[in-house]
């Protein structure tokens, strides 16, 4: 099967209101798509990137479900004090080693919370209302620790409360009526949360020392340029994972500044190639359109 590119949720200051709509938890990990057919498993990320190898835990998958052909839709997540962390996601998702993959199964356990279901027994599901998808979901599986299907509440804006109040990051609200527009992102599917986020490209890096202390990122606008949003530093990243990454930024160092809008230089600064991506979280925007107090929470690969 060939990946897709998933249904995207916009953002929203408030929260819908009609009967229609219901509201799951946004869990904080990575979108994965699993795919089924001819009795093998693979898994991709919202990207396309192959992620079978890196969670070997969902082969299981189609033994709980009765079915020759599936696409699930998804989301891979971890937790670290009771709460999900999107930076030891982050640790699994970039591993490549079979070895090292088998050893933080029980360092970083994961579960993979199902939400969707796109296609089934050779049958496209896109055009089927949600309502209907997820009865489909609860009869076609049986959960495990492993794998388990994302509750929904018909009371958004209590769910959002009971979500804040327990360190989560937020909510996603689905209109039961919609269908699944692949690649596409409109007001059916809306997710609040308790701060913004987002990809950011990085293109330079201020050093202390030898190792790096801050990013400076940005996002393309729609003419193709790579617009400055600010520079955040991480208090999730380990001093080995800003060794690695300085490892990395030495070998994409350039002369001239990636951003269309920013060219500052400060001490012991470099400008790098914007070909790595990061996830970060921010308060809210600037009147000068960067990032008010944002902090990198993981690498994304």
């Amino acid at each position: 099967m060939k990946p897709i590119i998933p249904f995207e949720p916009k953002m929203t200051n408030e929260i819908p209101k009609g009967d229609q709509w219901i509201a799951q938890v946004k869990w904080d990990g990575t979108r994965i798509l699993s795919y089924y057919e001819k009795e093998k498993l693979t898994l991709f990320n919202r990207k396309g990137n192959e992620r079978t190898l890196q969670y070997p835990e969902i082969q299981r998958l189609p033994s709980l479900i009765k079915g020759n052909s599936f696409i699930l839709d998804g989301e891979v997540i971890a937790f670290q004090d009771g709460v999900p962390s999107f930076y030891d996601v982050m640790r699994r998702d970039r591993r490549k080693n079979t070895i090292t993959i088998n050893q933080l199964q029980t360092e970083i356990p994961i579960t993979y919370m199902i939400f969707d279901l796109l296609y089934y027994n050779g049958k496209w599901l896109i055009e089927t209302p949600l309502h209907r998808r997820q009865d489909m979901l609860r009869e076609m599986i049986q959960p495990t620790n492993e794998i388990q299907i994302v509750q929904s509440f018909r009371d958004c804006h209590s769910l959002y409360e009971a979500v804040i109040e327990q360190g989560l990051e937020g909510i996603v609200c689905k209109d039961l009526n919609s269908n699944y527009i692949l690649g596409g992102k409109d007001e059916r599917w809306l997710k609040k949360k308790k701060e913004q986020d987002l990809i950011a490209v990085v293109g330079g890096a201020t050093y202390n020392g030898s190792l790096i202390r801050s990013l400076d990122l940005g996002v393309y606008n729609e003419e193709g340029e790579l617009i400055y949003i600010g520079s955040a530093g991480s208090s999730k990243l380990t001093l080995k994972d800003w060794r690695e990454v300085t490892e990395v930024t030495n070998q994409i160092i350039q002369e001239k500044s990636p951003f269309h809008n920013y060219s500052g230089l400060l001490k012991k600064h470099e400008w790098l190639s914007p070909v790595l991506n990061v996830k970060v979280t921010f308060l809210e925007w600037t009147k000068d359109h960067t990032m008010r107090q944002p902090v990198i929470q993981s690498f994304v690969f």
